[in-house]
């Protein structure tokens, strides 16, 4: 049976994660100029929202739907945090993770808002969702720390 909620919820995580995507590749291209670890990272994340959105997409397969391609409604503003023009001038390591987190809060916000439409999800959705979101943290915490050692000067 087709679950259009649960469809509509998925894609709109597949669309966050295409968001972070992109960011993510704009920063890497950014970092790349100045700073080759934190490329490296940028290019971690990039790859572990391709991943998110892989587990996302077979999710709405599962449930009778097509996976949505491309970004967000709302994606110009969480993309922009990556407009690396517009964000920062020069090769400032602190601005450039200030943009991060700004994209990292912003996919956080959206599992939450996916979580609170449990009761339209299957437990296993929910299961998933719970699980990515976890892993977003832990990515959020790790931009946090290394914006907050920039700040320190180290």
């Amino acid at each position: 049976m087709k679950n259009d909620k649960q469809i509509e919820v998925l894609n709109d995580l597949i669309r966050i994660n295409n968001d972070r995507i992109e960011g993510y590749e704009k920063a890497s291209e950014a970092a790349g100029k100045f700073d080759t670890d934190l490329r490296s990272l940028f290019l971690e994340m990039k790859t572990e929202s391709s991943g998110l959105a892989g587990e996302l997409e077979r999710e709405v397969i599962n449930a009778g739907g097509s996976p949505a391609e491309g970004a967000t409604a709302a994606g110009a503003i969480y993309r922009t945090w990556m407009d690396v023009k517009n964000l920062f001038t020069g090769d400032d390591r602190q601005a450039l993770l200030n943009s991060c987190e700004f994209g990292e809060d912003a996919a956080q916000k959206a599992y939450k808002s996916a979580l609170e439409m449990s009761a339209d999800l299957s437990p296993a959705v929910v299961q998933l969702i719970t699980t990515q979101k976890a892993i977003l943290k832990k990515s959020h915490d790790l931009i946090k720390q290394q914006r907050d050692m920039a700040a320190a000067g180290k």
